[in-house]
């Protein structure tokens, strides 16, 4: 449970109001953008494989659907909590915007732990998550996608079971599908490569190099796996430290991208791999290298730890994974961040193209996607460096600046201000 200091959706209204006050708004603005439109809060009862009955707490907040449908991933977490959900649409809806694509903010969670359900037991909780939530979701309304402890499959039952209640085929109402049932190509590691894209602008404009940089990776699932591989792949860079919720591993000559992920999908963890040490968690985030990728949950480079994270660029993966207060100890250190929002946005980024691709029905072939998303990540690097020098804050609040401009217009254009 979230302490009150680090309460995920405080920071994201405290960061919100650091934003608007710096923009030069009054308060009426802020309250107008400081809460989501709407938070449902759903009971879902579903047969265990014992025999038994199980009741489980699922939410879904849409944030803000000014510039367009709300969009987000639902996570199944046992620390799941409505504020977390809330604070994660908020991000979504600045994130959307920071990249200029025309949706909103939203999320979904349900309080679980998936690693101790069966595969029938977590189908069953999906279904029974969509016949609660599916009246207020819909490619026109609110188009959800993975997240933690959520996946593809996930996402194909979900789409069926929309599908039922409607009577018809509706791909568009869930993205991050299997490609055979209308998943985008590129979808599985559009997180990671759009990290690693906002990743290499940081470089450029900090004048280093990456090929040959040292990486340390805080978090080791989906993105953070993918991270290792392309920053090697594209970038040429040296993983020297990864870790998951059970320690982490460092080998300072570099550790082998392919064989650590294989290891981990081997043995479920990465500890134990072959030429390395132990390292925590904790020494891994002060670790001095070139690039820092927090690529696991929030609330991880706190004032207690922020003074000693040496890594010159910070490139946040993970959702919330610094506070505020972190924040402005990185900043006067000079550590370079590129706060979440912008750099995870390449997930959303290709869920918005799988969304496209369904309306369409016509689907794009992989290096297609890779370039549409190297362009706008660019850009949207792009444009929150320039937001930073030109308003001399730090990133994060850059890119709070460029994203809530936007909606502020859209919503003044509609009339909604």
């Amino acid at each position: 449970m979230a302490t009150k200091e680090l309460n995920p959706f405080k920071i994201a209204q405290r960061q919100l109001k650091i934003a608007t006050e710096t923009l030069g708004y009054p308060d009426e603005m802020y309250q107008a953008l400081a809460e989501p439109m709407r938070t449902l809060e759903v009971s879902l009862t579903i047969r265990m494989d014992d025999g038994g009955l199980k009741t489980f707490r699922g939410f879904r907040c849409q944030y803000n659907d000014a510039r367009g449908p709300c969009k987000g991933g639902i996570r199944y977490h046992p620390d799941e909590t409505v504020d977390t959900v809330k604070a994660l649409a908020a991000w979504m809806t600045w994130k959307c915007s920071v990249v200029n694509i025309p949706l909103g903010g939203g999320k979904g969670g349900i309080i679980c732990n998936p690693k101790e359900m069966s595969p029938g037991e977590i189908e069953r909780l999906s279904r029974a998550y969509i016949d609660q939530v599916g009246r207020i979701i819909g490619p026109m309304k609110d188009v959800p996608a993975p997240d933690v402890y959520t996946n593809p499959q996930i996402m194909a039952w979900m789409m069926d079971e929309f599908s039922k209640l409607h009577g018809y085929n509706v791909p568009g109402v869930i993205t991050g599908k299997p490609i055979p049932v209308g998943g985008s190509e590129g979808r599985g590691d559009a997180t990671a490569r759009g990290c690693v894209y906002t990743t290499r602008e940081a470089a450029k404009k900090l004048g280093k190099d990456l090929k040959g940089a040292t990486v340390a990776i805080q978090g080791f699932g989906n993105a953070g796996q993918y991270l290792a591989l392309l920053m090697d792949e594209l970038m040429g860079s040296r993983t020297v430290a990864v870790s998951d919720s059970r320690g982490g591993i460092v080998n300072m000559d570099g550790i082998d991208p392919q064989k650590i992920v294989d290891w981990k999908n081997t043995t479920g963890r990465v500890g134990g791999f072959e030429g390395t040490e132990e390292i925590s968690n904790k020494d891994l985030l002060e670790m001095d290298v070139d690039v820092l990728m927090p690529a696991a949950l929030e609330n991880v480079i706190t004032k207690d730890n922020a003074g000693d994270v040496k890594a010159k660029i910070i490139a946040e993966a993970a959702n919330g994974p610094t506070t505020p207060d972190a924040d402005d100890i990185l900043y006067k250190n000079g550590n370079f961040v590129v706060p979440d929002f912008l750099c995870n946005a390449g997930g959303v980024t290709v869920s918005y193209f799988e969304g496209v691709q369904n309306a369409m029905n016509y689907y794009w072939e992989e290096d297609e996607v890779h370039q549409k998303l190297d362009k706008i990540m660019t850009r949207a690097f792009h444009d929150v460096y320039d937001a930073h020098e030109k308003h001399s804050v730090h990133m994060r609040t850059a890119a709070y600046l460029v994203a809530i401009e936007r909606v502020v217009e859209v919503m003044k254009l509609r009339g909604m201000l």
